[in-house]
């Protein structure tokens, strides 16, 4: 139960860094509303079910300096460059309506909007080498009992639950009316803010691999 107590705490502990999924929970949940941001949440917490899975399952091509992992690394700074100049160039072009819950007026069918939402969502958790390498971290902290298939099953739904409970409470927050009133104004800088961050991000992790 000990070793269940930490590794829970490290991965609860890295959820509250934020990264490009908070980022993109929040762009959407201010945009589209906290509903539209679920799919979001939804398509993260699959894709780190992915990362779990393969970390667990003792995947060697997952392991940091592998080259299918620098390949992943490269696909994350193509998608995560392609995410900023998104953020920056409809910065403050996101027409919310505070009274229906932040939903923009523009976004048509809601299912297909959410279906969209968990795509992006999946995207930004696959392409995240962040993901890959804590969870190749966390697998290999497992020792003894807790190396079982049954004990790696408890871990894997534990982890996958708290990923997903945690970003549709981010979502809820932020999407909140009353919250949404507080940073409407504040969206356009939140996107500036976010896109530059993201690009700047997948800039460093080339220039660390360019160094190597």
């Amino acid at each position: 139960m000990q070793q269940f107590l930490i590794i829970a705490a490290a991965h609860f502990l890295a959820l509250l860094s934020p990264g490009p999924d908070f980022f993109l929970i929040a762009r959407t949940s201010l945009s589209a509303g906290w509903r539209v941001a679920s799919g979001t949440c939804l398509g993260i917490a699959l894709a780190n079910g992915v990362f779990i899975a393969a970390a667990f399952a003792g995947m060697a091509a997952l392991r940091p300096g592998s080259l299918p992992f620098v390949i992943l690394q490269l696909a994350c700074c193509a998608y995560l460059v392609y995410l900023g100049v998104l953020f920056l160039r409809y910065a403050g072009r996101s027409d919310l309506d505070v009274s229906n819950g932040g939903r923009s007026t523009a976004l048509g069918n809601p299912f297909i909007a959410w279906r969209r939402a968990t795509g992006r969502g999946f995207l930004a958790g696959i392409l995240n080498p962040k993901n890959a390498l804590f969870y190749t971290s966390l697998a290999a902290m497992l020792t003894g009992a807790h190396a079982s298939a049954g004990w790696k099953t408890i871990y894997g739904v534990w982890m996958f639950s708290i990923v997903l409970l945690w970003d549709v409470l981010v979502a809820l927050l932020i999407g909140n009316r009353a919250v949404l009133r507080r940073f409407a104004r504040a969206l356009p800088w939140l996107e500036r803010i976010s896109g530059a961050v993201l690009i700047l991000l997948a800039l460093g992790v080339v220039a660390v691999l360019w160094l190597r």
